[in-house]
């Protein structure tokens, strides 16, 4: 084993990625970060461990290993080193934990910090071609008093390149949570070593922030086209200050900002040009459970490792292990986090305003996406999201992909039953907003790619769609607002077979009378296997501070029901024509040319209002 720091002279060691620390705000969960036992006290304010004799330490976790396949794979690395940073004397062990085989303690040894605190243990034995490359991470048990500041993984090798990222943030009258957004990207873009390479654009899509000026932050006051609109304008920005990549974020940018700095990194090594970083995403109720680690669309959108507990370590690594898998053709990154090289992006994004435009970018341009441990975006969960209008944007683009993209080719029937799908899962359900939304965006498909075109903004859409949203609308929920028994658990099988014969007492007469009056907690609400046998039920949202009933209606179904055999009917005879019509006008309706009239950039120099050159 070689030791590095006694190597003086040698050639410069580039960290690939350091600890990342529990943070208040963005996740505090620290099973996640570290695992210790026995007498250690951890800081993550302070970004510390103090140990006494005895005290252990394991960073074999999700934000803290080291995804040695994927690294090697996609970087081809030819050294790798540990450093870390600290005092006292421990006991090291670095393990090698390889897909289906038993680990490797590839170091297992007594170290001492030096006087400068620093230490640096080469892992080239692990670079061999005979070693299989697998997970790596590091333990510490320490020999008597103790501190651990800092750890991080490093190389030797030189980067292939020096990406300049433009962080392209998109927000809508939410001034509160942007300028949070720019405060901490500031404050880290003034301590890190990325500061000449990373700068940030906000778009205004609401055209009401107001932000004193910041160095390495620009905000662009834009026309309302949604995410869609929003994004390709920070996308033109970025390539016309001359950035090689750009990151499509949220505007509460609920992530680590050292996701930066790691993905900088696999984008400046990375052997393929068309590397792009897809972030995952964890929802804020459950901030231990992966809801999405990276996902694939065909007919509909596959979250993938959705559920992993992350406190599991077990389960934790089998995901990173299959994470570490070149990705399918069909996988595509969500915009709360996707870092990706401008010179790569043929297609921009179709104008669907919200809701699909990520899918689309990622399959209409041929990126090679890769996800990291650690990178990801904690977000209010989708369930809690879910109304008329988001179905409705849904199924309008998962059509829409079909039409357009030919790889995606299915046929009519194929294209039809997404929307059969759709509708199924909101009949029993009792959802008749959604049902008539779900009508009106087969009908707005059928118009062809004009229609978006027409309505990129939505305004006139959104306006009707909340027209029509009665039953499903949220209400306060006061303490003396009357809820019927929560349902905690679907019905018995044999009820809920029974129930499906039936529609859920669609074919019953009288049913609105016998059937069950229910109450569903948010994280139940969307589950069809829950609705069976209820003609009545009240949904509440994760705060239990709103509500909104739905109720057994045979009118408000019957009438859904027949608007939707004939669209049907319509959808199969057209189809044809209408798959040529999208696939005709996919290029256009993505060109740089379409956005640059769609958003004024040519007449109107006056909408570009600058926080800071």
């Amino acid at each position: 084993m070689t030791v590095l720091a006694e190597q003086a002279g040698a050639a410069e060691l580039t960290t690939l990625q350091s600890l990342m620390w529990p943070e208040f705000g963005i996740c505090t969960e620290h099973d996640l970060y570290l695992r210790a036992d026995g007498p250690v006290a951890v800081s993550p304010e302070q970004r510390e461990l103090r140990f006494s004799a005895g005290g252990h330490v394991s960073f074999g976790t999700w934000f803290n290993l080291f995804s040695l396949e994927k690294w090697q794979r996609e970087c081809g690395l030819q050294s790798l080193a540990l450093q870390l940073e600290g005092e006292g004397a421990f006991e090291l062990a670095v393990i090698l934990a390889p897909r289906t085989q038993s680990w490797d303690r590839v170091v297992s040894r007594y170290v001492e910090f030096p006087e400068n605190g620093r230490l640096e243990i080469s892992l080239d034995q692990v670079l061999a071609p005979d070693v299989r490359p697998g997970l790596l991470f590091f333990e510490l048990r320490a020999l008597g008093p103790g501190r651990l500041t800092g750890a991080a993984w490093q190389t030797l090798d030189a980067p292939r390149r020096q990406p300049q990222l433009a962080l392209a943030v998109t927000t809508f009258k939410r001034e509160a949570a942007v300028a949070r957004t720019v405060e901490r990207f500031c404050a880290f873009r003034e301590a890190s070593w990325m500061k000449p390479h990373v700068q940030m654009i906000v778009t205004d899509n609401g055209q009401s922030v107001e932000l004193a000026p910041q160095e390495g932050v620009t905000v662009i006051p834009n026309e309302n086209l949604g995410g869609a609109g929003g994004f390709t304008r920070g996308l033109l920005e970025a390539r016309a200050r001359g950035a090689s990549h750009c990151l499509f974020m949220d505007d509460d940018a609920s992530i680590h900002m050292e996701s930066l700095e790691r993905t900088w990194m696999l984008l400046a090594y990375a052997k393929d040009p068309r590397t792009a970083v897809a972030g995952a995403m964890i929802s804020e109720q459950h901030r231990w459970a992966i809801w999405e680690n990276g996902a694939r669309f065909f007919t509909r959108c596959q979250p993938l490792h959705m559920g992993t507990d992350l406190r599991d370590m077990g389960q934790m690594m089998a995901m990173e292990h299959a994470a570490a898998q070149p990705v399918p053709e069909d996988f595509y990154g969500g915009w709360w986090y996707f870092a990706f090289p401008l010179a790569q992006a043929e297609h921009l994004a179709f104008p669907f305003f919200v809701r699909g435009d990520d899918v689309s970018f990622s399959l209409a341009n041929d990126f090679n996406i890769i996800t990291l441990n650690g990178v990801v975006s904690f977000q209010e969960s989708f369930t809690e999201k879910e109304s008329p209008q988001t179905w409705y944007l849904d199924l309008r683009s998962h059509m829409a992909h079909h039409l357009s993209l030919p790889q995606l080719e299915v046929g009519a029937r194929g294209v039809l039953k997404i929307a059969a799908w759709f509708f199924l899962r909101n009949l029993p359900r009792m959802h008749y907003d959604t049902l008539a939304a779900i009508n009106l965006a087969v009908e707005d498909v059928m118009k062809g790619p004009e229609f978006f075109d027409e309505h990129a903004g939505m305004a006139q859409r959104r306006a009707g769609i909340k027209a029509l949203t009665g039953a499903e609308a949220w209400q306060a929920l006061t303490p003396d607002t009357p809820l019927p028994p929560v349902r905690h658990h679907p019905p018995a099988a044999w009820r809920r077979h029974l129930m499906k014969l039936s529609l859920n007492g669609l074919l019953l007469p009288g049913f609105a009378r016998f059937g069950r009056r229910i109450t569903l907690e948010a994280q139940n609400r969307s589950h069809i296997g829950y609705a069976w046998g209820a003609a009545e039920i009240t949904c509440l949202d994760a705060g239990r501070t709103k509500f909104y009933t739905v109720r057994h209606s045979k009118a408000a179904a019957w009438r859904e029901l027949k608007r939707f055999a004939a669209n049907a009917r319509a959808f199969l005879k057209n189809y044809d024509q209408l798959a040529a019509d999208y696939r005709g006008r996919y290029g256009s309706l993505t060109s740089e040319a379409y956005w640059q009239g769609k958003l004024g950039l040519g007449a109107d120099k006056t909408m570009k209002r600058e926080a800071a050159e």
